[in-house]
């Protein structure tokens, strides 16, 4: 299995009784506001949440706090430091040459000593995405990285996102509200409502076969296959 994913318990006022695995390397997180998309990452990444979570990545149990998970982590908004210039934001945690490297993959050079509230959106997206590989990750996870862009930005940066995430065939996770995305991305959906895990598998099978109003929905503009 590439992912195996099991997260019990409460956080305020959302139960969670959550579970998925697949051997696909990429998994598509979807669902209504408040369903617990963010808290599965941030579970998965090793957030002390007072959760009960097993992580299996590639066979392997992820434990321990973030920095030993090795976790790739681009948040909602970045979450850029705002003090910091590109280049030290890319190389936060991360080695000289890692950083160099990917600040000349993500075309960054020439921003480098900039700090983030000088830059537009895709730009920022690439410096976070460009972080979150500095570090070597295991595997990402990526929250609604797109969604602050606006729609031909968020076209040209999903088709970079999805070719880098390609070259690296690295294990990674995304949450998303856009089927697009969902589309794009080409991976193992998992589609979550108040804690748990109402439908999954690949997209042609849950257009198919919707479990429930919300998947119909969300997925209708995909043609069901004959």
């Amino acid at each position: 299995m590439s992912w195996r994913v099991r997260i019990d318990g409460r956080l305020g006022t959302l139960e969670l009784a959550l579970r998925f695995e697949t051997s696909e390397r990429r998994v598509v997180i979807v669902g209504p506001n408040g369903a617990g998309k963010t808290t599965v990452l941030r579970a998965i990444a090793g957030a002390k949440l007072g959760l009960d979570v097993e992580v299996e990545l590639v066979g392997a149990p992820l434990v321990g706090p973030p920095q030993a998970r090795r976790l790739g982590y681009v948040p909602q908004g970045y979450g850029l430091f705002s003090n910091l210039t590109v280049e030290q934001n890319v190389g936060f945690g991360a080695d000289a040459a890692s950083t160099d490297a990917q600040i000349e993959r993500f075309g960054l050079d020439t921003i480098r000593h900039v700090r983030p509230d000088a830059l537009s959106g895709g730009e920022r997206q690439r410096v976070a995405l460009a972080r979150a590989l500095a570090i070597r990750p295991r595997g990402l996870l990526l929250d609604e990285p797109l969604a602050a862009l606006d729609a031909r930005r968020h076209r040209e940066v999903r088709a970079s996102l999805v070719a880098h995430l390609a070259a690296d065939a690295l294990p990674a996770i995304l949450v998303t509200h856009d089927p697009r995305d969902v589309a794009a991305f080409d991976g193992h959906v998992v589609v979550v409502d108040r804690g748990r895990v109402i439908q999954q598998g690949r997209l042609e099978a849950l257009a198919k076969a919707p479990a429930d109003p919300f998947v119909e929905e969300l997925l209708a503009w995909h043609p069901a296959p004959p």
